[in-house]
Order: structure tokens, then sequence, then C-alpha cells
């Protein structure tokens, strides 16, 4: 009797090769304020992070004027669409994926630390919009990742216990998350890793257990 009843992805660094867009998007705004983040500190510090948080986080560290968070954040949001605009497009292979798990009886959902527009858009770009039932953005939840609420707010929407569901998670925030809302979690390095190889060797792998 199978396990896996559902498989649920994060989208930036896994659907989506979208973590550069996010990096030079909120460098450019702070660029105009004489800031901006390293290559290294976004990968080992920001990489997964709400906006919100990363300025929060630059405030602490940098002295980011607190009041320069929403203008910031609205101009980070601009520029990200303009790069989505511009970058993102389908990927056969995460198509194919996710059309042949959901022709296997597989739900799917989608829980990101982006804000929703910025989900939607870059879902509806690449083409992956109409596969999810649920999907969940740092606006649904009181804490976003690392905290485990987005992956367990979305698992309770379909109504099946965390044994039940794989978490395709490519950062320390995002499986620090996965983990502590008790899924599977199936760690990638990057979108080239979501294959429907790779999800379905790791459902086996969890079914047999």
């Amino acid at each position: 009797m199978p396990k896996i009843k559902a498989i649920i992805f994060d989208m930036d660094g896994v659907l989506i090769d979208a973590r550069d867009w996010h990096f030079e998007a909120l460098n450019k705004a702070l660029s105009l304020f004489g800031m901006e983040i390293s290559r290294y500190d976004h990968l080992v510090t920001y990489d997964g992070l709400p906006t919100r948080k990363k300025l929060e986080m630059l405030t602490l560290e940098r002295g980011l004027p607190e009041g320069l968070h929403p203008f910031l954040n609205e101009l980070k949001q601009r520029y990200t669409f303009e790069l989505i605009h511009a970058r993102c497009r389908p990927n056969f292979i995460h198509e194919y994926a996710l059309s042949q798990l959901k022709e296997r009886g597989y739900r799917l959902a989608v829980c990101s630390n982006s804000i929703r527009a910025t989900i939607e858009l870059m879902m509806n770009r690449a083409s992956l919009a109409q596969y999810p039932e649920c999907i969940l953005s740092n606006e649904d939840v009181k804490k976003p990742k690392p905290d485990p609420e987005i992956y367990e707010t979305a698992i309770s929407a379909m109504k099946l216990s965390p044994a039940e569901c794989v978490v395709v998670e490519d950062n320390q925030n995002g499986i620090q998350a996965a983990k502590a809302a008790g899924a599977h979690v199936l760690e990638v390095t990057g979108v080239d890793d979501v294959t429907l190889h790779n999800i379905t060797q790791f459902i086996g792998k969890v079914d047999a257990l």
C-alpha cells in the first residue's frame, strides 16, 4: 500500500531557477542607497528568506533605516517582476514531471517564501500553474520558512498526515521547515535535480520503508 499521497514543492531553486533573480532585484533596489548583498551572503544567509526578513536583517546587521523597508520591498518586487517577464520560460522536464505525477494520482502543492503575486506570475509563465491544487505564499502564514507553518498549513489543507507527504526543497531554511513539519524531504541542489525519475525513486524508497 503506497504511503505517499502528495508532493509539495518549494518554488525558487526547485521549480523555477529564480534565486539569482531575487538576488539581482534586491541589490538593484539597495544600490540606490549605497548598499548591496554579496553573492556569498546571499547563498549562505539570505537564500530562501522573504524580502521583508532580509530587510530586517540588514537593519540589524548593517543599519539600513527601517523607514526604507516599504519602499525597498515594493521596488524589489517591481524589479523581480521585470526579470520574470524577461527570463521565465517553460521547462519541459518540470512540465513532464508534474503532469505525470498528477496523472499517477499524486496530489501536488507549492509552498514558497515569495509573495503570492510573484508565485502566480512565475508558475503561469513556466506553464506549471495548472498542476498544484494548493499554492501557499509567505502572505498566507504568520511565520515564513524556516518555521514549519507553511508546510503544516498545506498538509492540513489537503487533509493528509506529514508521513503521506514528500517535500522537495533546495535550501536549508526550507529543508528545516519541511523536516520540522514531519514530512519526508527530498533535498535537491537545484532545478536540474527535479525530475520525474528522481522524485519517483525517492517515493519508492519511502514507500518501501
